[in-house]
């Protein structure tokens, strides 16, 4: 798995992504206010671009189901990069 760069960067990939496949793309001011703070839960996300996108609540909806598939498997991705691996300290000599 590649480095991860910052959090702004995967928010943007994901936002990215929603705009290429389901054709979210968001207007830029929003696209920025997501990137600069986005929800750190995967429904909160969710709610957070159909919100952006005028749309009101749509939870119960077959999109919805898809979005937040996208919205999971990026963050997903972003909780397994935020995990630190134990430091690694050579052996002391005797």
């Amino acid at each position: 798995m590649g480095r991860r760069d910052d959090r702004e960067s995967d928010v943007r990939r994901l936002l990215n992504e929603l705009c290429i496949k389901p054709g979210f793309c968001l207007p830029p001011e929003q696209n920025q206010r997501l990137r600069e703070s986005p929800p750190g839960e995967v429904d909160s996300f969710t709610d957070a671009v159909f919100e952006a996108e005028g749309m009101g609540d749509m939870r119960y909806t077959d999109l919805h189901r898809q979005l937040r598939e996208v919205v999971d498997q990026h963050m997903s991705r972003w909780v397994e990069t935020d995990i630190k691996q134990p430091e690694v300290r050579p052996a002391k000599r005797s």
